[in-house]
């Protein structure tokens, strides 16, 4: 018993322990958790060119290289041309007041009975300038202050190092490193451990394998698609559309809201409202009957309330390291909630009998309706009515 009771303890102590050291070591950590979420993304790809006949190593240095050469890329187009998005929606934030105070103040007011004057928009947009020329001049504070700092500098570099050269390792010894923690586990519990993060890997692949892929397919589309029918903001708009439609249906209403007044505001017609209202509608289409067959399929992954509330808690508890093991954990937490969930429809508690039945209803379970004696009753009326009747006296 002594065993026992000091063995259930065990699992909740060694938890806070790691809680408490994730805690301490999460600027240390950082860069680790980054390279081990880019093996877990890469893995199956290098799986796959395994199954061709190449060498993990070669597979391996393949991947690595294409996914740098991407990232450097990206990382140069994009920055620029995010910055000169953001400028052009800061100059034309004035005229989407303009045409607020001139078309929409008077239809709310007309229409809906909405007053304008209980907030005063001018306001929110200095706010908006103000706020993004912070974020468009973000990258250069940062490397102002981390040049300013020697040991910021060098805890920098020591980061853009560490992560491509811990992930290439980990990714050429992922499948090694499962087995090995496979094999260290305690065979009492085995099995339930491998079942538990095979369900994990499912529900956590659906979302960043699955959902992360329709985000970026999404975001370009609509990027491509409103530049396409000349909306100035048309690839930020898009963007931020395929950003957050991992919420269902938020990406397109709030693409469709910030598309229609671009449109609105640059051309002040409704046949680019049309087509603003077409791009979208055919990327609804495509997300729902080709995107999301093909590349999540019928995994449930995370909800969107779920990873939400999981990325604002993470980054609460533990930082930048947070927001990155918000979804693994979440995945986690879910599947051993699902594990319990079914150890207790399992167990005798769920199925406990009630103690006082009557004889009757012995061995019904709880809230469970007796079975009906109309058809004993009706057989009983059947005997009864085939008996002969009584002979009559004799006179």
């Amino acid at each position: 018993m002594r065993t026992r009771t000091a063995g259930s303890w065990q699992w909740p102590i060694a938890a806070l322990a790691a809680g408490w050291l994730l805690y301490l070591l999460a600027p240390v950590l950082t860069p680790f958790v980054l390279a081990a979420m880019f093996a877990y993304f890469c893995d199956p790809l290098v799986d796959r060119m395994e199954r061709l006949r190449m060498s993990r190593t070669f597979a391996v240095s393949l991947v690595f290289v294409a996914m740098v050469m991407a990232l450097v890329l990206a990382l140069l187009w994009l920055v620029p041309f995010v910055e000169r998005q953001l400028t052009s929606f800061l100059g034309q934030l004035p005229a989407w007041y303009a045409w607020f105070q001139l078309h929409a103040a008077p239809w709310l007011q007309e229409h809906l009975g909405v007053s304008t004057t209980v907030f005063d928009p001018q306001q929110l947009v200095a706010a908006l300038q103000a706020h993004l020329k912070e974020a468009g001049g973000a990258a250069a504070n940062v490397i102002a202050k981390v040049s300013k700092s020697g040991l910021a500098l060098v805890l920098w570099l020591t980061h853009v190092v560490v992560v491509p050269v811990a992930g290439f390792y980990l990714l050429r010894d992922w499948d090694l490193l499962v087995a090995r923690v496979h094999e260290l586990l305690p065979r009492r519990i085995e099995p339930v451990v491998a079942r538990l993060a095979r369900e994990s890997d499912e529900v956590l692949g659906a979302f960043l394998r699955g959902q992360l892929a329709v985000m970026v397919v999404l975001g370009t589309l609509y990027a491509l698609g409103l530049w396409a029918v000349g909306i100035g903001i048309g690839p930020l708009i898009g963007m931020i559309a395929g950003l957050i439609s991992f919420v269902p249906y938020l990406g397109a209403i709030v693409g469709v809201s910030m598309g229609v007044i671009a449109a609105l505001v640059q051309y002040q017609d409704w046949l680019h409202v049309a087509l603003v209202l077409g791009v979208f509608g055919i990327g609804q289409t495509l997300e729902g009957y080709v995107l999301v067959p093909k590349l999540v399929g019928e995994k449930i992954g995370l909800h969107p309330v779920v990873v939400i509330f999981a990325i604002l808690a993470g980054g609460q508890l533990f930082g930048f390291l947070g927001v990155l093991l918000a979804l693994p954990a979440a995945a986690v937490i879910k599947v051993v909630l699902r594990y319990l969930h079914e150890r207790y429809r399992d167990s005798a508690l769920y199925a406990e009998r009630r103690p006082h039945a009557a004889p009757g209803d012995v061995g019904l379970a709880v809230g469970a309706r007796p079975a009906s004696n109309a058809p004993a009753a009706e057989a009983m009326r059947a005997a009864a009515d085939t008996r002969d009747p009584p002979s009559a006296p004799d006179c």
